[in-house]
């Protein structure tokens, strides 16, 4: 039987999703043996996100542009999508910015953090191809593409996204049922 091709995306987040998916501690070394990871942050040095990807976890709210294009592109690339914290679930932290504007929350933090609160050099960060441009509102994933399965939590636990994960490597859906599953925060 063929590996599944699996992925992971961080996008506007802390990275805690991954950091607990690396709490699934000796059980990564049975799943290294049954998926092939083509694309993730954690591990790997791979800079395009390859087509005819089997299972992504995609961490973060789409908060910019670059967020926006590789959403967009996991979307396309991949048979199923998770939501991956709450984050992507709900925008959580990342969308606190949407209250300082209404529809211009992007310009309303980048005055207050570079212009407002700046000490030396006030300034806001102009560098085409490296600062990507911020979008007007911070949004969960499931408002910029369709989402197959919603893995909540802040992070998940690794007893969660092993019980996620678990099943898709047999062909099955996980059971997202009751607290254990589906507990935000």
């Amino acid at each position: 039987m063929a590996k599944l091709k699996f992925a992971t995306v961080w996008l506007a987040g802390c990275s805690g999703c991954h950091m607990s998916f690396l709490d699934l501690d000796e059980w990564l070394i049975d799943l290294a043996r049954e998926v092939e990871v083509v694309y993730s942050p954690v591990g790997c040095d791979l800079k395009d996100y390859p087509e005819g990807v089997d299972v992504c976890l995609v961490e973060g709210a789409v908060a910019n542009e670059e967020n926006l294009e590789l959403a967009y592109r996991v979307r396309q690339r991949t048979k199923m999508v998770i939501s991956f914290g709450d984050c992507a679930v709900t925008a959580n932290v990342p969308a606190m910015r949407n209250m300082l504007g209404d529809g211009d929350a992007g310009n309303a933090v980048l005055k207050r953090a570079y212009l407002e609160l700046g000490d030396v050099t006030p300034q806001l960060p102009d560098e085409p191809g490296i600062v990507p441009p911020l979008l007007d509102q911070v949004l969960p994933l499931h408002q910029v593409i369709p989402v197959d399965l919603y893995l909540p939590g802040c992070p998940p636990p690794a007893d969660r996204i092993r019980a996620a994960i678990e099943p898709l490597l047999h062909g099955n859906m996980p059971q997202m049922e009751g607290r254990a599953m589906l507990k935000f925060g």
